[in-house]
């Protein structure tokens, strides 16, 4: 499907973005293993969470809706099923490697796979620590890529660093650690998204983070919880880069996490000079949360590389549109990461706002970006299927001259199906003129 967009002419409200989608798959995935039932309100209702739930219900697990709560009946560490078929992660990476590390410890087998794009997409990098633990897990083309199929048995805890900075591979490497013989000791160089540990800590796992190095002692069972799930910054990400950039701009965007280990967004426009300002923080389900407060700004460009790269790794392709629109050469490296997520992101940013009239330069790591504000115009891009693509393109569209047409325009749905009525809410514009057609 296709969406046509034209320049938006005022950016102003206020607005609550979608739930956190990483917050999400992991509160699924953990309080099924609780013992006893947990309930989760304001669980991101999107297609990627609704491949994680999917997996959970037929591994045996009770999920229901009920209110405003989404009620999940945990069966305890070791109390998951044998599934009847394959499981299908749909797009969703998170949902195949987290899941990758919880079965490789259940005594059962299984088969995750997905959609063309997650059959592509590289699993080495959790397959061969979980290998090291002991676990019986395999794919396509020497364990590359997906299909994983898994014979689930007892693990022993490993030490181990990363090579790659990766979230997703930690948190499946805790997984399943949790009934491992001996203790799982992760060092990171570079912290990233902490939530899988702060959601473990909670429900009662003998987890403990001391000098870069996370330390798991397997036995403890988890114990219900009832969590609150707040905005998701990756999708808030958008809209403070729009306000951002378009003159006159003044958005609210209320009740935002924003973990220390996913806040790179925040740093790099405030150093790029954005007009952000922090308000009503406090803590919600062992997750710091504020409003965000944006004006739009004259823009400075920057560098992106180092150690900010894993708080932002999924918020490069929108900082890029903030990057042509500022003033001055900007740069983005040490960001190859982005080659393997649901497209090449490096190529698909540099492609698709080439199209757009953006001065972007695509590096072996990442890109290069000349600012120029006003050389923006309109033409036909693609998401290639990839929702942060088609959002980043959206928010870019914002700034052309003349029209521009999106195509596959529903990839948002994987990750932020309420993008397109927002949009249209801050613009000012009916929703019906942005909604794919």
């Amino acid at each position: 499907m296709n969406i046509t967009l034209t320049r938006a002419e005022s950016i102003k409200g206020e607005i609550f973005v979608n739930a956190d989608k990483s917050i999400s798959h992991r509160a699924l995935i953990l309080t099924s293993l609780a013992q006893g039932e947990s309930r989760i309100k304001n669980i991101l209702q999107a297609e990627d969470i609704d491949s994680t739930s999917r997996c959970m219900t037929r591994l045996g697990i009770d999920i229901k809706r009920q209110d405003d709560y989404l009620v999940v009946k945990g069966k305890g560490l070791q109390g998951l099923k044998e599934p009847r078929a394959v499981l299908d992660c749909g797009n969703s990476g998170t949902t195949m490697r987290l899941l990758g590390g919880l079965l490789s410890a259940q005594e059962f087998f299984t088969v995750l796979t997905g959609d063309d794009s997650l059959v592509g997409r590289p699993m080495k990098r959790v397959i061969e620590p979980l290998q090291r633990m002991g676990a019986e897990i395999y794919g396509r083309q020497d364990n590359q890529f997906p299909p994983l199929a898994i014979r689930g048995k007892s693990l022993q805890g490993i030490r181990y660093q990363p090579a790659i900075a990766s979230a997703q591979v930690k948190s499946a490497l805790l997984l399943a650690g949790l009934t491992a013989g001996g203790n799982t000791v992760i060092s990171e160089a570079n912290p990233t998204r902490d939530h899988s540990e702060r959601m473990l800590a909670a429900m009662g796992a003998d987890l403990s983070i001391a000098e870069g190095q996370i330390r798991l002692v397997p036995g403890r069972e988890l114990s219900p919880q009832e969590f609150l799930v707040p905005g998701d910054i990756s999708s808030a990400a958008y809209f403070l880069v729009l306000a951002s950039i378009v003159p006159g701009a003044e958005l609210l965007i209320r009740d935002v996490g924003i973990n220390p280990t996913r806040d790179g967004i925040l740093a790099a426009l405030e150093q790029m000079g954005a007009n952000l300002k922090i308000e009503n923080q406090r803590i919600i389900g062992g997750e710091p949360v504020a409003d965000i407060l944006v004006r739009s700004a004259d823009l400075q460009g920057i560098t992106i590389e180092g150690g900010i790269i894993p708080r932002l790794i999924d918020e490069l392709p929108i900082l890029a549109v903030a990057m042509a629109n500022a003033e001055g050469v900007s740069t983005v490296r040490n960001a190859g990461e982005l080659r393997v997520k649901e497209t090449d992101r490096i190529k698909a940013t540099v492609e698709e706002l080439t199209a757009l009239g953006v001065k972007i330069k695509e590096n072996g790591d990442g890109f290069s970006i000349i600012g120029d504000r006003d050389g923006f115009k309109g033409g036909i891009v693609s998401s290639r299927g990839d929702h942060r693509i088609a959002m980043s393109l959206a928010i870019a569209a914002q700034l052309c001259e003349g029209e521009t047409t999106i195509q596959e325009a529903q990839a948002v749905n994987i990750s932020f199906p309420d993008f397109w009525f927002l949009l249209s809410k801050v613009t000012g514009r009916s929703p019906d003129r942005n909604m794919p057609q």
